[in-house]
This record gives C-alpha cells, sequence and structure tokens, in this order.
C-alpha cells in the first residue's frame, strides 16, 4: 500500500502537466502504444478538449475491439438506508430527515423476484454505512439470499476487512465496488464529518482487501465534482493500476458518478460538464483499452445512449434508489441516496441500445465458473 500512497503523492505534479499540454503532446499521447499516466493527464487536458471527436473514434474502436457491439447490463438493489455515517453530500446520511427502513427477507425475495422477472441476472446490492439496523451479518444472509436468484451478486456498501470479504464471497459475491468519493486527503477529511468512514486509508486500501480475499473484481472511482475532477481522475488512474499490477488475475471495474441533486442540498465546489465527463471517460478508453468502464442513471437519457459503446461498456438500468422499490413502487424518489436522471425502463433502454446496433447483455458468466 505504501507503493500506492507514493503514487498518489504525485498526483499534484501530474495535475500540472495537463495544464501545460499542447497540440502535439495531445497527438503523441492518442497515438501512444502503451499510454500510461502521463498520457492520461494529457488527454484529460484543456489541450486534449479540443480533439474530442479524436478522441471519441479512438475510444470507440479500442472499446469494440475488447467488449464487441455488447452493453453489459446490471440493476442496484437498495437493502437499507440506516447509516452511520456523515458524508456531507449524500442524502443518507444520519442526519437526513429521511423515512428509514430495510428490507426482510420476505421484502428481498419479492424484490429479487420483480427484478429476475424482468430479466435480470447481475444484481448489486447496496446498504449506507454499518450500523445495527444492517451490520454486516445482514449483508451477508442478503448476499447469500441473492445468490440463489442471480448467476451475478455483487456488494456496494461499508469497507469492511479481508476476513469479511472473504465471507461475502463464501455467500456468493462475486465483487464489490467501493468509491473512494476523492482522493484530496484534506478535503475527504472535511467531507466525512463522522463515521468509520472518516478513515480515509482504511477506505483506500478496502479493494485491495477485497481482492486479496479472493473476489473476482472490484469497481472503484471518485465522486466527480466534490473535489478537483481531473486530480481525482488521475489518482483514480493511478489507484486502477495498482490494483491491477498487484492483482493480475483479478479485475477492475471504473466508474465515472457526478455529484446530482440529493437530500440535503450539497452544493458541489467544482463544475463537472458532460464535455469533461465524456473526455474523462474516452481517456480513460484510451488508456485502459480492456477495462470495463461503468455509467449509472445518475446521467440522463441523451448523454448515456451517446456514450454507450464509445468507452462506457457496462450500465445501469431501471435503476431505483430508495430501498426496494421494484415489486413496490410506492417510495417518494426524493427519499433515495439521490435523484435518478435516466427513468427509461428495461424494454425502451435495450430498444435504445438496439437501435445503435449494441447488444444487450444481461448475463456474461455462469457462478460454475467463479473457483475455477
Amino acid at each position: 500500500m505504501n507503493d500506492l500512497l507514493a503514487v498518489l503523492e504525485s498526483v499534484e505534479s501530474l495535475t500540472r502537466l495537463q495544464s501545460e499540454a499542447d497540440e502535439r503532446s495531445v497527438e503523441a499521447a492518442l497515438h501512444c502504444t502503451h499510454p500510461d499516466l502521463r498520457e492520461l493527464a494529457i488527454l484529460l487536458s484543456p489541450a486534449a478538449g479540443q480533439h474530442l471527436e479524436k478522441m471519441a473514434q479512438r475510444a470507440q474502436a479500442l472499446t469494440q475491439k475488447h467488449f464487441g457491439r455488447t452493453i453489459s447490463l446490471y440493476v442496484p438493489l437498495y437493502l437499507s438506508n440506516y447509516c452511520s455515517g456523515g458524508c456531507s453530500y449524500c442524502g443518507f446520511a444520519s442526519d437526513r430527515e429521511v423515512p428509514r427502513s430495510r428490507l426482510e427477507r420476505p421484502e428481498m425475495i419479492e424484490e429479487m423476484q420483480a427484478l429476475k422477472a424482468q430479466g435480470f441476472e447481475d444484481v448489486l446490492l447496496l446498504t449506507g454505512e454499518c450500523c445495527p439496523e444492517a451490520d454486516f451479518e445482514y449483508l451477508l444472509d442478503a448476499t447469500a439470499l441473492a445468490a440463489e436468484h442471480f448467476h451475478n451478486v455483487s456488494v456496494e456498501a461499508f469497507a469492511m476487512t479481508q476476513r469479511e470479504y472473504g465471507r461475502l464471497g463464501d455467500a456468493g459475491c462475486t465483487g464489490i465496488t467501493l468509491y473512494q468519493e476523492t482522493y484530496d486527503t484534506r478535503l475527504y477529511e472535511k467531507l466525512h464529518r463522522w463515521g468509520e468512514k472518516k478513515d480515509f486509508r482504511y477506505r483506500l486500501e478496502a479493494p485491495t482487501r477485497a481482492l486479496e480475499a479472493g473476489l473476482r473484481w472490484a469497481g472503484i472511482g471518485a465522486l466527480l465534482g466534490l473535489s478537483n475532477p481531473v486530480s481525482d481522475l488521475i489518482a483514480l488512474f493511478a489507484h486502477a493500476q495498482y490494483l491491477m499490477k498487484r492483482f493480475w488475475r483479478s479485475g477492475v471495474l471504473i466508474s465515472f458518478p457526478r455529484i446530482c441533486e440529493q437530500r440535503g442540498d450539497y452544493i458541489p465546489e467544482f463544475a463537472v460538464d458532460e464535455q469533461l465527463l465524456a473526455q474523462a471517460i474516452f481517456a480513460f478508453r484510451i488508456c485502459l483499452p480492456d477495462v470495463p468502464l461503468v455509467l449509472s442513471t445518475r446521467e440522463g437519457q441523451r448523454f448515456r445512449d451517446g456514450i454507450a459503446g464509445v468507452g462506457i461498456s457496462r450500465m445501469s438500468i431501471a435503476s431505483r434508489t430508495t430501498v426496494g422499490g421494484y415489486a413496490h413502487s410506492a417510495a417518494d424518489p426524493k427519499d433515495g441516496q439521490f435523484l435518478i436522471t435516466d427513468t427509461r425502463d428495461v424494454e425502451t433502454f435495450c430498444a435504445a441500445l438496439q437501435a445503435k446496433r449494441l447488444e444487450p447483455v444481461f448475463k456474461n458468466w455462469d457462478r460454475v465458473f467463479q473457483n475455477l
């Protein structure tokens, strides 16, 4: 982990490099055979922003080469919105006045059956930070239950010990998603007002512990808008590289969530518009051609339709960020962790993909291969 911390400390110099990039350096980065952190920084530069079409063409060609014309689909299932954390930017923070609930086992089964009826085979289970109402044992039981219904079960929850990740794997979990939120340590301290998540290093090391425990993959990301987005993106790339080199038999996924409207009305300090988001996705695809890049329903219909297959290879659809919401949709969307922007149902979204000659994939592996 010391190697990773050393790399993250070099982010500042790379951020300066991107601000000095020019036409010649952008062209060199676009055609580099083995692009690295330096090339990524250049491709995130204002100079590269003038070449988005070239970047998009290269990103699309690499996406099709490594993933074909397919988009892997998953769906999030919120098990609980109880939370012990004090994240300033989150609608589930423990000081928010939001109705709290959790799914009990019969309700979980109803939700899972509703998702199965829509064709889903890849489900992401979510909770808030660990608390008595939704602790590790609760999540472990939910994971085992989900593994009886779906071929691919992953978890997005609190940071855990290596032993706990191992137990999740034994219960049928294939991978985790855990955003560092921001790699700016000083801002991280300010944004996370209380709770276990306040420990920057413990959270940073969680994907390492998960892969050491034998999970197949770890998904990472930064919540764009919390801090300088270019610095966070460079640090995110460095984090991904570290995991890929250390756990070359495992998989790494990268997500690009932008902070959006939520209960608590946190106002982002940094603007991340769609152009910068697209540029970031193209840059990551050019520099990491075979890594799955993920985009959620935080983003709107027009952007998601345009970016599918042009860098992005994995997407969530028909999402709810309230507890449950699939078998019974009475919950107010404003009570979710954040507001969904792309609200299309499965059939409508898949039709949009097919109109672009992209194939929606609900299942691309079988659990029988998990231990091979």
